[in-house]
């Protein structure tokens, strides 16, 4: 791509920042056959000097109309939902209204609005993820924000729209908010949310990059591209640490201007690329002088993006998720095999490094109540490893 996806200025210059060797998906996990052909690729980050957004300059993945969650159905996530939920329809009056979740995957979500008195639809685009949401007796249609003008289910317009970590995949973002927008009632709300780049910023987390995110929004690009889209930002919220929450109004569409962003300084991201590849080196040395082994827990783009990137693709064991579907399947481009969390009674280690930002105080207390004590536990902060 050589044009902004948000305001369509062309983008120019060398970048941000050029990564080599990083997973070309999140999601398009090989099996057995698939990693004989699995490889890296490169990405290079660019940011909008009209609007600021900070993206890749690459082709999307071919999934990026579908959902697919691994941790929607965790007790912290769903707790977060439960919570949102309860605010916006207390603090709006929305009871009895009608709600759509755009980008809804199996209805993880729309399970938890369901105990809520609202009136609780989904869209999906992915035909089994649909069947899987309709089998838990949601209400969920198929379909996906494919130009302005697509009528989103039956039963709109709706009152209420969600989108939950769903625009930063898009490659036309704008297209799907102005879909929303015409799929909703005068004066509708809708609540956004996305992978914070203030975040990855702070901590200066490069790993986590992946090629699924092809947009990295802030709080203020975010607001640029919601403006110029229809709708203006009521609330705005950080939650669970690295994800921006808006909840926004639609309002009469008009010419708008983006305001101005500052230049992102990525010199710090790129300083900590060094230090934590080298802190992890540090760390395997160790452990294999003293013959002990290190397993990793988390096949999340995080997880991903650090396997291929530090010696961990040559020294870690395998990656532990919990998520069946990934469960016999091999990291991209690592090509660590992923296991589900009882094997490692199979073939224990001695030390776990957790990488799930967001989760990592529930999977400790796994890994404790499970593996016993004598497991060596950390996780990764900012640009340095710690120990639980």
């Amino acid at each position: 791509m050589k044009n902004c996806i948000a305001c369509g200025e062309k983008l120019e210059g060398k970048g941000l920042l050029s990564f080599d060797g990083m997973p070309a998906s999140a999601q398009n996990i090989p099996d057995a056959e698939e990693v004989k052909e699995d490889h890296g690729v490169s990405l290079n980050l660019h940011q909008c000097k009209n609007c600021g957004l900070v993206q890749f300059d690459c082709e999307p993945v071919d999934y990026y109309r579908d959902v697919i969650r691994s941790g929607g159905f965790t007790t912290t996530m769903v707790e977060l939902r439960r919570r949102q939920f309860d605010h916006l329809i207390r603090t709006y009056d929305l009871e009895c209204r009608k709600f759509i979740e755009v980008g809804c995957g199996q209805g993880e979500f729309l399970g938890v609005l369901a105990e809520f008195p609202v009136q609780a639809y989904g869209v999906e685009h992915r035909e089994d993820l649909v069947g899987l949401a309709r089998k838990k007796g949601l209400d969920v249609v198929r379909g996906f924000t494919e130009d302005p003008d697509t009528v989103l289910g039956e039963n709109g317009p709706y009152d209420v729209f969600l989108s939950f970590n769903f625009l930063e995949h898009q490659p036309e973002p704008g297209v799907m908010l102005d879909c929303i927008w015409n799929n909703l009632t005068e004066d509708g709300l809708g609540l956004v949310t996305v992978p914070s780049l203030e975040y990855i910023l702070q901590y200066d987390g490069y790993y986590e990059l992946i090629r699924d995110h092809i947009a990295y929004y802030s709080f203020e690009t975010l607001g640029n591209l919601l403006t110029l889209h229809g709708f203006e930002v009521l609330e705005e919220e950080m939650v669970n640490r690295d994800t921006c929450a808006v909840i926004v109004r639609k309002v009469q569409r008009e010419e708008k201007k983006v305001r101005p962003v500052e230049q992102v300084d990525v010199s710090t991201m790129e300083a900590s690329y060094g230090m934590i590849r080298d802190e992890i080196l540090k760390l395997s040395d160790t452990l294999q002088r003293e013959g002990k082994t290190l397993a990793v827990w988390g096949a999340s783009h995080q997880g991903f993006t650090l396997a291929a990137t530090t010696c961990l693709k040559e020294t870690a064991k395998y990656i532990i998720d919990s998520a069946p579907f990934k469960q016999g399947r091999f990291a991209p481009t690592s090509h660590l095999p992923i296991v589900a969390p009882d094997y490692f009674h199979t073939e224990p280690v001695d030390a776990i490094l957790i990488v799930a930002p967001g989760y990592t105080k529930e999977i400790s207390d796994s890994i404790r109540s499970n593996f016993g004590e004598n497991v060596s536990i950390m996780t990764l902060r900012s640009d340095h490893l710690e120990t639980l």
